[in-house]
């Protein structure tokens, strides 16, 4: 057994005290003999086997059963003690960029030939890990957004779903961050009872595409509650894309290993994002390379943690039978006893 022993009714025990007091008041002998015997000698032998023997043992098997009485209503018991987490967690919608300029290396050292995508996925599941308390999203966009994950708490299959994204998987070429955004701001809005709405917007391109422009699909997040913290990543000088397939996501190499340099991307203009994040009452940031995205999803991480409260309550396990039936047991034995071995004749 584990858990504290207790008394329900402690203060019962004090009529243990009353139990030396009876005795003392009953005195050390048992009730004197009825039987007429022709010596003096032979009464008073007898009649002290019979009080040393039979009343004194008889009569501490009554006290013995009173006592465990006593103990039995007190309410012996195994108090169990338990702890509860209650987590009001936040809802938050990961938006990923999935457009083909997250396939430039510029943001990973040269001989690991790492895309801005792996350098983010590596990120965000990373950040998934530690917010297990929350219920997470995703939603992955170039010229078009597709829902890559509901808000769910499975976060396993949340990173299962991730690790099958890749640039190339959405047909449809461009950079749609306005609809990726009111997408994703909808679907946090659908989710009843929610205690915050956070929405975490990562691309490295301009609003190319789409039927909502970003500006005012930051108007429609801030209106249904949820903020935004945009992130915009890629170094701050022209580099050039690699060439890769877009079936697998995966880069073509030349003869020597090397990846084959194609168009020459140029850095995106991110005052825009800027702007959706302060109409929304969020945060705009700037990474350059894998420490610094690491360093802003841990500080979102910090501003944004979930409330955690604790409840703790008991279970309990009583014990009355156990003294109870052993006073009941002492009883029935008194009275085989009286009326067998130690039975006093009239």
């Amino acid at each position: 057994m584990s858990g504290d022993f207790e008394f329900q009714y402690p203060w019962l025990l004090a009529l243990l005290g009353l139990l030396p007091v009876s005795a003392l008041l009953h005195g050390k002998t048992g009730k004197r003999s009825a039987l007429t015997f022709s010596s003096a000698d032979i009464a008073r032998a007898a009649g002290a086997t019979a009080r040393a023997a039979a009343g004194r043992f008889l009569f501490f098997l009554r006290l013995l059963a009173v006592a465990l009485g006593i103990v039995a209503m007190a309410g012996p018991r195994l108090a169990n003690f338990h702890v509860e987490t209650e987590t009001p967690g936040v809802d938050i919608m990961l938006v990923l960029d999935l457009s083909w300029s997250m396939m430039a290396i510029d943001m990973g050292k040269p001989a690991e030939k790492l895309a801005r995508f792996a350098i983010a996925s590596g990120v965000l599941k990373d950040f998934i890990q530690k917010r297990p308390s929350d219920r997470i999203g995703l939603i992955a966009f170039s010229g078009v957004p597709y829902l890559a994950s509901p808000l769910t708490l499975n976060h396993d299959w949340l990173a299962e779903n991730l690790e099958r994204l890749h640039v190339g998987i959405i047909s449809d070429l461009g950079t749609a961050i306005g609809d990726a955004v009111a997408v994703a701001a909808k679907r946090l809005k659908a989710v009843p009872n929610s205690k915050s709405r956070i929405l975490i917007l990562l691309t490295d391109g301009d609003n190319n595409l789409g039927k909502i422009d970003p500006l005012p699909a930051a108007q429609l997040a801030a209106a249904l509650g949820t903020k935004i913290y945009a992130i915009g990543i890629g170094i701050e000088q022209p580099c050039n894309l690699p060439a890769f397939d877009p079936a697998t996501g995966r880069f073509k190499l030349d003869g020597n290993g090397n990846v084959i340099p194609t168009l020459l991307l140029q850095p995106a203009n991110y005052s825009v994002l800027g702007k959706m994040a302060e109409l929304s009452g969020g945060h705009f940031y700037r990474a350059t390379n894998a420490r610094e995205l690491q360093n802003i999803y841990n500080q979102i991480d910090r501003l944004e943690k979930t409330e955690v409260k604790l409840r703790r309550f008991a279970t309990y396990e009583p014990l009355f039978a156990w003294p109870l039936l052993a006073a009941l047991a002492l009883l029935a034995g008194e009275l085989i006893l009286a009326n067998t071995r130690f039975r006093r004749v009239p």
